[in-house]
């Protein structure tokens, strides 16, 4: 299949993750109590937000093919659940996804302008999952989210130019073991 090109095993078990984040906090969501303790009351319980945020998280398999087009993606569906579901919890699998996404950018966009949209993309990725979150109480919490997010993408600066300083095999395997 052309839509699975190029992915690799620890790209699905990542996704995996990232779904698994996103379906866990819907059924969560849509299981809370009146009282659920959070900085803000529900707005919906509504079950869509289960396929919801799994539609927003799943991106990420493809983050080796076009991060941008990934982070894109995730952005539209999240920033579409504002209104749909007003006030829900959206840090539980958002942030976790945008922190993974920060590291994709410095290792998978290539140029410094895509590095740069890439990384205006998790910004803007990261203000749509708290403006209102329930849990966070609204964007307070990117005090915390971006300095995170900044760390990995600096994880993932490392390992990319240390991946670009590996010199390449000039033969392919097959005439090494001819």
């Amino acid at each position: 299949m052309d839509i699975l090109k190029g992915i690799r095993p620890l790209d699905y078990v990542l996704a995996v993750v990232m779904v698994a984040l996103a379906a866990l906090l819907g059924f969560a969501e849509v299981n809370a109590g009146a009282d659920a303790g959070l900085a803000h009351r529900l707005d919906s319980q509504s079950a869509l937000m289960i396929p919801v945020f799994v539609l927003a998280a799943l991106p990420i398999l493809w983050r080796r093919r076009n991060i941008l087009v990934a982070i894109g993606v995730s952005f539209v569906v999240v920033a579409a659940s504002l209104p749909m579901f007003g006030w829900v919890t959206r840090c539980g699998f958002a942030l976790p996804l945008s922190i993974a996404m920060a590291y994709a950018v410095a290792r998978f966009a290539g140029s410094r302008h895509d590095q740069l949209i890439g990384l205006v993309g998790i910004l803007a990725l990261q203000v749509v999952t708290l403006v209102e979150d329930a849990s966070t109480g609204g964007l307070g919490a990117l005090a915390l989210s971006v300095p995170i997010a900044a760390v990995f993408y600096g994880i993932g600066f490392l390992v990319e130019s240390r991946a670009q300083g590996v010199p390449k095999p000039t033969l392919s395997a097959e005439h090494v073991h001819a």
